[in-house]
């Protein structure tokens, strides 16, 4: 996945969720984060960041914040960037035999899940989360309590009831990271509901991602520790 027009500045500050003032050039940019979680480790002042500008008349703002440094890692914070990642990925990860057809955004029961795909007589669901949380090298999810995250698992714990394949996908949007793990401390119900839906059949992928001023892409796979 390819960004366009992409600029580097310095966090400032962020007043509230949806917006976010950066130090660009001699002068002040409000620009969209595109990541509505807290991203507290990660949004601190003087922190160097990336911004794609959009040449959107439309637009309110005319940058949007997509990329942070912490330490030796560029970190993508785009919230919608997991989904168009591992749609770039999933055809050629090898997971899938080669005639298999993804469709995106497809209604199971009641949830929606990123991907629906099918091959020969097998049918299946797929569900994407991206994960920005680091600390010590050890990437979780959720940065914050999420009972939409948690009725998903259950959802493709349904799926495998009905004899369908289901999968989960953690894509870790950074590189050189120990391990990923749920954030049982933040949300032990959707640890829980993880470990069931892993007991259950449902497929457990972590996949970091190689992130570059512009660019970010699937790498390889991080191990679990559920």
């Amino acid at each position: 996945m390819n960004y366009i027009n992409v600029e580097k500045g310095g966090f400032c500050r962020r007043p509230n969720r949806f917006i976010a003032e950066v130090q660009l050039g001699d002068g002040i940019a409000v620009c969209h984060v595109k990541n509505t979680g807290r991203c507290r480790e990660l949004l601190v002042p003087g922190a160097e960041v990336y911004l794609q500008r959009e040449d959107n008349p439309k637009r309110k703002t005319k940058y949007s914040l997509i990329h942070v440094q912490k330490g030796e890692r560029l970190i993508n914070i785009d919230s919608q960037a997991p989904n168009r990642i591992a749609g770039e990925w999933l055809p050629q990860s090898g997971l899938f035999p080669e005639d298999t057809v993804f469709l995106p955004e497809k209604a199971f029961e009641n949830s929606r899940f990123d991907f629906y795909f099918e091959h020969g007589t097998a049918k299946g669901y797929l569900e994407v989360k991206g994960v920005t949380l680091e600390e010590n090298g050890v990437v979780s999810f959720p940065d914050a309590p999420t009972k939409r995250g948690e009725k998903h698992l259950r959802e493709l714990i349904r799926c495998r009831k009905q004899g369908l394949e289901a999968y989960v996908l953690f894509v870790v949007q950074m590189s050189r990271v120990r391990y990923f793990t749920p954030n049982k401390k933040n949300d032990p119900a959707f640890a829980q509901a993880l470990r069931e839906a892993y007991e259950s059949g449902v497929t457990v992928l972590a996949m970091d991602c190689l992130v570059e001023p512009g660019k970010v892409a699937i790498h390889r796979p991080v191990e679990i520790r559920l």
